[in-house]
């Protein structure tokens, strides 16, 4: 199984991919680098809800999606999944 990818926004305006290590419509955790050198940073909504920020290292990054949208993702994926365990 493929690990579930994001882009996130750096601080300097960069667009840099990372793994989602957990996902859920309050926090997201993800991991930056490969192998030794990663690092796990949580990302959380902002006080409106349109977008999760965190901070690794220092440096401020920015995940571009609301709450909501994060949830409806969730929901989705998990749809999906009950879907293909009936099907069998």
């Amino acid at each position: 199984m493929d690990a579930e990818k994001i882009k996130v926004n750096m601080e300097n305006g960069n667009v840099m991919d990372v793994v989602v290590f957990s996902k859920r419509a309050n926090l997201i955790e993800v991991v930056l680098g490969e192998r030794v050198h990663s690092v796990k940073c949580e990302l959380t909504p902002t006080r409106n809800g349109s977008a999760f920020v965190g901070s690794v290292m220092g440096r401020e990054i920015i995940y571009d999606r609301s709450a909501t949208e994060v949830q409806g993702d969730i929901d989705r994926l998990n749809l999906d999944v009950r879907s293909s365990l009936s099907a069998r």
